[in-house]
Order: C-alpha cells, then sequence, then structure tokens
C-alpha cells in the first residue's frame, strides 16, 4: 500500500516536473510541497517528536518510489534522515525536541555537513575547529559538497575540538542556516542530481550555544559514522529508484520500436539485455531491503547484526548496479536515448553520483573488507 500511494504521488506530482528540474538546474519546490503535504518529506522521524515514525525499510521504499521518476527530489527524504539521524542518536532529548519537530512538520530540512575541501575519503582529516568559549562554542572553516545547503535551515556540522586526537577528537554540533557567520558557495555545476543543491558551507566565527553539542565532545567522528551505518541504505534505495525507471521506460519502448519489421523487444539479444537488468535489479533490492531491516532492528536497540557491512555492500552493489541498468537503457534506446527528449539520459547522469557520495565504492570495499561478517 505504501507503494503504491507513493507511486500515484511521485507520478502525478513529481514526474511532470522532473525534466524541467534537471533542465534548469532548480530546486524541485513541486517536490517537496507534495511530499510535505502527504508527510512522506522525513518520514523516518519518531511519532514521539510529531513524525510518522516510518521504520527503515518504509524509508528505503519511499525514497526508491520518488527516485523512480527524480533523483533530485529522492535526496528530500534521503538528505532529511541523513542530516537528522545523528540528533536522533546521539542528541540531548531537548535537541530531539527543538529540531526534529519542525522537521517533522515540514517547517524545515536537515543536511549533513562532513567532507571538506581536503577531506572527502579520508573524513577524519577534516580542518574545521569548534573551539569552547563558556557556554558557547566558536566554530571556523569550510564544508564541501552538501546537499541541500542553503535550502536546509539545520546542519549537522562535524568539527574537530581536539587536534591531537585525530578521529577521537572531533565533535558533532547542530547549526543553524540563521547564525551568524554562516554563508553558502555558490551551487556547483553538476553532472547529474542538478535539482538537488549542492554548496560549500562556511562558518565564520560562527558563535553557537554548547548545548547544541550532539553526544559528548569527541564522539562527533563514531556519531558520523554510525549514521553512515544507516544512511548508506538510503542511497542504495536512491540507486534502487533510478535503476527501476530506466527499466521501466526500456521495457516500454522496445515494445513500441519497430525494427525489420518487428518490435526490438522480439530480438534475442534485447531480451537478454533486459533480463540481465532486471536481474541485477532485484539482486540489488533483496540486498537493500535485508540491509534496512537490519538498520531497523539495530536502531531499536538489538544487537550489531553486520550492519556497516551489510549497509556498505547495499549501497555499493546498488549503485553499481544502476549505472550499469541506466547505460544498458540508453543503449537499447539506440540514438533516442542519448537525446534529452527522453529520461534514460537523465536516470544515467542520475545514477552517477550514487557509486561516489556517502563513500565511494572504492571506500565501501574496504568498508566490507574490515567487516566481513
Amino acid at each position: 500500500m505504501l507503494r503504491e500511494s507513493v507511486r500515484a504521488l511521485a507520478e502525478a506530482k513529481i514526474a511532470p516536473f522532473a525534466a524541467e528540474v534537471d533542465e534548469e538546474g532548480r530546486f524541485p519546490q513541486e517536490a517537496l510541497d507534495a511530499l510535505v503535504a502527504n508527510d512522506l518529506h522525513a518520514v523516518h522521524v519518531p511519532e514521539s517528536y510529531g513524525g510518522a515514525g516510518a521504520d527503515a525499510l518504509a524509508t528505503v521504499i519511499v525514497i526508491e518510489e520518488v527516485a523512480r521518476v527524480c533523483a533530485s527530489s529522492s535526496l528530500i527524504p534521503a538528505v532529511n534522515k541523513l542530516g537528522s539521524l545523528p540528533v536522533i542518536l546521539s542528541g540531548s532529548e531537548e535537541l530531539k525536541k527543538k529540531y526534529l519537530g519542525p522537521l517533522a512538520k515540514g517547517d524545515a530540512m536537515f543536511s549533513y555537513c562532513l567532507s571538506e575541501p581536503d577531506a572527502g575519503s579520508d573524513a577524519a582529516g577534516m580542518k574545521t575547529k569548534a573551539v569552547r568559549d563558556g557556554d558557547f562554542y566558536v566554530l571556523n572553516g569550510v564544508k564541501r559538497w552538501i546537499t541541500n545547503a542553503g535550502v536546509s535551515d539545520y546542519y549537522t556540522v562535524m568539527a574537530v575540538t581536539d587536534p591531537e586526537k585525530r578521529s577521537k577528537g572531533i565533535s558533532a554540533f547542530v547549526v543553524e542556516k540563521g547564525d551568524e557567520g554562516v554563508s553558502f558557495g555558490a551551487p556547483e555545476k553538476k553532472l547529474g542530481i542538478k535539482g538537488s543543491p549542492t554548496r560549500e558551507v562556511y562558518f565564520d566565527n560562527v558563535r553557537i550555544p554548547a548545548d547544541r553539542l550532539l553526544g559528548a565532545e569527541g564522539t562527533g567522528f563514531a556519531t558520523a559514522m554510525k549514521t553512515l551505518d544507516h544512511t548508506r541504505i538510503t542511497i542504495a534505495a536512491q540507486a534502487l529508484g533510478i535503476a527501476q525507471g530506466a527499466l521501466d521506460y526500456a521495457k516500454g519502448y522496445v515494445r513500441e520500436r519497430k525494427q525489420f519489421g518487428k518490435p526490438i523487444g522480439d530480438f534475442q539479444g534485447v531480451q537478454f539485455m533486459l533480463a540481465d537488468m532486471a536481474m541485477k535489479l532485484e539482486a540489488a533490492r533483496q540486498l537493500t531491503y535485508a540491509a534496512a531491516a537490519k538498520s531497523e532492528r539495530v536502531a531499536a536497540g538489538g544487537p550489531d547484526e553486520d550492519l556497516t557491512f551489510y549497509g556498505a555492500a547495499a549501497k555499493c552493489y546498488a549503485s553499481d548496479a544502476a549505472m550499469e541498468i541506466t547505460t544498458d537503457a540508453v543503449q537499447l534506446l539506440g540514438g533516442y536515448g542519448y537525446t534529452r527528449d527522453y529520461p534514460v539520459e537523465r536516470m544515467m547522469r542520475d545514477a552517477k553520483i550514487t557509486q561516489i557520495y556517502e563513500g565511494t565504492n572504492q571506500v565501501q570495499r574496504i568498508v566490507m573488507a574490515r567487516n566481513l561478517p
């Protein structure tokens, strides 16, 4: 029922604007409005803070169905979870009430600030600093590749509080868009997901109350990594949706397109391509859903269940599959697939980022190797 309702909403309210959002590189406001109106913009927020209280699998299905028609729009529910999960995992009760309530209502969005110009895969090498000053912390630094930066009202920011301790000297904070000293760079000009703004975030003597610290000082990196164990699965979900959209379109096309006197879908070479696409997609889906189930059980206080391995495996496998499936969809449409008159070239461009963000697939393989079940 959830899938059917999200799919119907996505096709009616989000799909009609997807090509325009990509072409103009503008934020998908229509999608945000539709998701908020139907309480699908941040379904993961617990009911105790005014949210829908959706479990990890339901969250995956929402993201997947939105991504099937517009990858940029799927980053609204995905990044709202990424940005706010550190608050859910490590924040005080006061911070949870203060920030999760407006998120659940749709009055605010959340972003996640980990990467920096010189700290991408090596996130522990970050340079953004937070210095304690009485009842405040003063933040200075720059974060790069921040999804929905400038649109989001709240930012979970990782910053160094003790430079001697490397990863154990990093702390997590909530920073508000309106805090004095917060500013944003120009939007990046990207290959895909053009409707989701990606910008640098600058912190110039940003003075925030000390109670905006998430957990104890020095626990920020652990919170960041624990967050990614759960949220990599949302990127797998995005990859699934993009791939499903491409496969669905290609299936319809090969039934209609005729060459040599018959639909090209009647040729065995084309049938084998579709079979491989569908097989890879279903394998990715099963792995992603299994990882989501583990995520939910761990979030509910259960044992670890090798979540770090499964989260990395789902993200890595699903994104690689999405890149292969969208590339094959373009091939099946031939010359038409290479034009913007058809959606598969957009899907192919959008799929690429799923192999890169929230940890490159090379890093995922390192993570998997270190956490073999």
